[in-house]
């Protein structure tokens, strides 16, 4: 039993490193959406209002929004490689625990695609002009919120990998899905502004995160059984 588990541990690493170093080769997995999160928030002073009184109200919802749809971009790579070459096929026939295997790609994705989005969340709020004692909430609540987008997607793209042209349908799976934490996420930092509990905001937002590892990769991995086979 131990060396199952040692073994399943090795290949949840295994899947992880590699799935990493294919990141890190194909650059453009990894710049493509964090140029798109950066674009996208930097466009909504140009169609709105240069006011930073303005800009300071809707703030929040631009970077969550801007976040969600950096998170779609970047979606489509999960499996899709993996598909092409037929490593899913063998990713499918190993002997380890599937949840375990789709657990890892969806960690090396988030790290490549969403983790990035965190970090420069802080400076894209400044430029919104997000008041001063935000952005810790906003770090927070996106730290707790964009692994829940990429865990939720892969579903949607579970499903879909077998499409030729996949696009709509995967924002069609996705976005209805993601709205809750869109939602939670913008009021955490919204409503903390004006005194509410930060405690209550992180408390919800990481029971959905809980939530979605529980479920999301059960869920994948029945979608890729399917869809492969």
């Amino acid at each position: 039993m131990a060396n199952a588990h040692t073994s399943t541990f090795s290949a949840f690493k295994a899947t992880l490193k590699r799935d990493l170093l294919i990141a890190y080769k194909r650059k453009n997995d990894v710049v493509n959406p964090f140029m798109f999160f950066l674009i996208v928030a930097s466009l909504f002073p140009i169609g709105v209002s240069p006011e930073p009184e303005r800009l300071s109200l809707i703030a929040a919802g631009v970077l969550w929004i801007s976040a969600l749809l950096a998170a779609l971009l970047a979606m489509d790579n999960l499996y899709r490689a993996d598909y092409e070459d037929g490593s899913l096929e063998q990713l499918l026939l190993s002997p380890h625990p599937l949840f375990f295997m789709v657990l890892a790609k969806n960690i090396a994705h988030w790290l490549v695609s969403g983790l990035p989005v965190v970090l420069v969340s802080p400076l894209i709020a400044y430029m919104l002009s997000l008041p001063d004692g935000s952005y810790h909430v906003l770090f927070l609540s996106l730290l707790l919120g964009t692994p829940v987008f990429s865990l939720l997607g892969s579903i949607g793209v579970a499903l879909t990998v077998g499409l030729g042209s996949r696009g709509l349908i995967l924002a069609m799976i996705t976005l209805p899905m993601s709205v809750p934490v869109l939602i939670a996420g913008t009021l955490a930092v919204q409503q903390t502004q004006n005194g509410a509990s930060l405690l209550g905001f992180l408390a919800i937002m990481g029971a959905m995160l809980l939530f979605a590892l529980t479920l999301a990769p059960l869920a994948s991995a029945a979608a890729l059984r399917i869809s492969v086979n």
